[in-house]
């Protein structure tokens, strides 16, 4: 499974990010169809909880994401 980064824009500094794991693009982008103009929930990698309405979203952009597993010691 790959992860995925999804961001929905509301303006040009507010947005909300959420990160979903499918086999491909193209599950990604069925997702999104299927959840455009209704109310959505998620919680997010910090344990918050989200209801959004994607009527009210400007623009949606995902991308591929890789996460950087290496932990610096302090």
């Amino acid at each position: 499974m790959k992860e995925f980064k999804i961001t929905y824009f509301f303006d040009e500094e507010h947005y909300i990010r959420r990160f979903v794991h499918f086999e491909t693009a193209d599950e990604v982008i069925a997702l999104l169809a299927s959840e455009r103009d209704r109310t959505i929930s998620f919680w997010d990698r910090r344990e918050i909880y989200h209801e959004l309405n994607t009527a009210n979203v400007r623009v949606i952009q995902f991308s591929e994401y890789h996460r950087n597993d290496h932990t610096e010691e302090l």
